[in-house]
């Protein structure tokens, strides 16, 4: 039979249910900031308990539209995000009424938030921050509500496309209709899911999770190039450098747990092309590019352990940033014709880069170079992607590139009595085929003796480093920030930037005159041969001593005690080009703006009787080795072939 209950044990059965009920709930604080009641923390909030009301109307919400919605939609039209290297069709806009307009009905800032469509005005406190209130144009968010159907790419997960799911093992992460809408991202009904970053996310977004959920960076699609390829395991993926709140890249405490939102930003990013954070403190005169590095990369308390102040050595000399419109792309092309510039990403792969623990010989690139694009030696036009060795980066800029400059804030720069048509083109000078040169796109190959080469290579405090001299040199070997730490420095590695003039790791002065042949302005008699001295720089991998001791020309010792630099006789990259005049071994090659023609003969030096044809410090060089004035030559000089 049935037992009707009376009122009191109706009322206590409904306090039991209503208790156990309760415990199952998720906290009180589900709907969070989207409460907008007082206390929530909104921005933007009503003095009573209106709760769900602002977005939904139970009984009258606008008709046609689930679910019940409350809030009147707004009619504007949006500009979506582009960038060069976006590969779908482009973004529709939001259907009105439908998934994403829901949100834009009050993030777009266009409709006040309380605009009730059933109840009209309901009374609220305050307005949404800037951070909230997205505007109109949403080229700095992620794009949504996409063409459809989405387009295939090396960086998406394969099931994107072909099954129409994500790779979130969770399916959390979900398509809407088959497309990208904010609640792929976003649970508008519950704040803290995501305990720290408490964005209304739809799972925990820490280590890149929500990301690679539509983002391959492992995928390979033949014939064609991942752009994040490399970044499982890579120094940001895994960087446990603590993060200040005051950095702004990112809710969670390392930069390897921030991970994909320690340099991009899914809203409001000032750089709309790749959704790049901007720099803290604000640097608004550098690239996007670059300040989207500057936060971590510039010193400062943003890291713990900070990393070494790359910004510090560009402001020495260092490669140019861009300014004005020659601001790097993604989708530039590799060989930089006519717009050379140099932000962190021309030589440094973000996705891809790692920290350079030891320092390994020529000529293959370093760990913090992984990733990087760079042009081949061979032709000086064939992309490499990626580059294998560290030149090969380098002749992005000073290979074959139309529109080369001599810049005069990385000081004199000599002028060549034997040059390629391209004279910063210096393919040719390193190449296998040159008479002589510096090791750097090929072995050490010359059939003469070398005796003043040190075994070992120099740190900057003279003593002896764990590089061996070896048969390659990196570019970086002598073009390097002047405190760089794998010789025994403090700072970064790289050519960043240097007090020494065209980003030199050591001092290496130039001798120059008021006009070829006349007297040398900047002597250095005597020099000083050690580390600190003006041929540091060559000082590193040569042994000055054995230079002046005559071991391989017998006048080295009288030029050098004279003053005269290395420079004024020697090419410092090698013969770019051939000449009958110049034989070229040894890598002699003289510096027109110091070195005249003797009586109009064409300048020379023949390697077989170490003999030069010049004038030289108002001093001639004639061709039977006797040197004076150019009407009264002196006696013949005795010179050890």
């Amino acid at each position: 039979m049935t037992k009707i209950l009376s009122l009191a044990s109706r009322l206590i059965l409904m306090a039991i249910l209503a208790h156990a009920f309760g415990a199952a709930q998720v906290n009180s604080d589900v709907l969070g900031m989207h409460n907008l009641s007082a206390g929530s923390g909104a921005s933007v909030y009503s003095q009573g308990a209106l709760g769900c009301t602002f977005c939904h109307a139970p009984h009258s919400g606008i008709g046609g539209i689930s679910p019940l919605w409350n809030q009147k939609l707004s009619s504007k039209s949006y500009t979506p995000y582009n960038s060069t290297t976006y590969t779908q069709q482009g973004n529709t806009q939001p259907t009105l009424g439908v998934t994403s307009s829901l949100c834009l009905s009050c993030h777009d800032g266009t409709v006040g938030v309380g605009q009730s469509a059933a109840y009209g005005p309901l009374p609220t406190v305050g307005s949404l921050n800037a951070v909230d209130s997205f505007g109109t144009t949403l080229t700095g968010s992620h794009p949504f509500s996409l063409v459809l159907p989405m387009k295939d790419a090396p960086n998406l997960q394969a099931s994107l496309v072909s099954q129409g799911k994500t790779a979130d093992p969770t399916g959390a992460v979900k398509l809407v209709k088959g497309n990208i809408e904010c609640t792929s991202c976003h649970d508008p009904h519950t704040q803290g899911i995501d305990k720290i970053a408490q964005n209304f996310l739809v799972r925990d977004s820490s280590n890149a999770q929500m990301c690679l959920a539509c983002h391959d960076p492992t995928r390979v699609v033949q014939g064609k190039i991942n752009p994040l390829a490399g970044f499982t395991g890579s120094i940001h993926q895994t960087a446990t450098n603590q993060v200040s709140p005051d950095a702004h890249v990112g809710s969670y405490t390392t930069v390897g747990v921030n991970a994909c939102n320690s340099c991009h930003m899914s809203h409001d990013a000032v750089a709309p092309a790749r959704l790049l954070r901007p720099a803290t403190p604000a640097a608004p005169a550098n690239d996007p590019a670059t300040q989207d590095c500057m936060t971590c990369h510039n010193g400062g308390t943003y890291l713990s352990p900070a990393p070494l102040n790359i910004m510090a050595e560009v402001a020495k000399t260092g490669h140019p940033l861009p300014s004005g419109n020659n601001f790097h792309d993604a989708a530039e092309v590799p060989l930089l014709n006519s717009n050379r510039h140099t932000t962190c990403v021309d030589c440094h792969n973000a996705h891809a880069s790692n920290q350079t623990t030891q320092f390994s010989a020529p000529p293959l690139l370093r760990p913090s170079q992984a990733g990087v694009t760079g042009i081949s030696a061979a032709d000086g036009v064939t992309v490499l992607t990626p580059a294998v060795n560290q030149y090969e980066n380098c002749l992005r800029c000073h290979g074959t590139s139309t529109g080369k400059q001599r810049l005069i804030l990385y000081g004199y720069a000599p002028v060549r009595v034997v040059s390629a048509p391209d004279a910063l083109n210096v393919i040719p000078e390193f190449a296998s085929t040159a008479t002589s040169s510096h090791p750097v796109t090929h072995d050490r190959t010359s059939p003469l003796p070398q005796p003043s080469l040190r075994l070992n290579m120099l740190n900057q405090n003279g003593t002896a480093s764990a590089r061996a001299v070896g048969t390659r040199i990196f570019c970086t070997d002598c073009h390097n920030s002047d405190d760089n730490r794998e010789f025994g420095g403090a700072g970064p590695n790289g050519p960043h930037g240097s007090v020494n003039s065209h980003i030199l790791e050591r001092n290496y002065q130039f001798s120059q005159a008021a006009a070829p042949g006349g007297l040398v302005t900047n002597l250095f008699p005597n020099p000083d041969l050690t580390f600190t001295g003006p041929y540091a720089m060559c000082a590193k991998c040569h042994d000055l001593n054995l230079i002046v001791g005559n071991t391989s020309f017998t006048q080295h010792s009288e030029h050098i005690s004279q003053g005269f630099s290395c420079s004024v006789c020697h090419t410092a990259h090698g013969m770019g080009a051939v000449s009958p005049n110049i034989t070229g071994e040894r890598m002699v090659n003289f510096d027109a703006n110091v070195v005249g023609q003797n009586n109009g003969a064409p300048i020379a030096y023949n390697r077989s009787s170490n003999t030069c044809t010049l004038m030289c410090h108002a001093v001639a060089h004639n061709a039977d080795g006797s040197v004076g004035a150019p009407a009264t030559a002196k006696p013949k000089l005795t010179i050890r072939k």
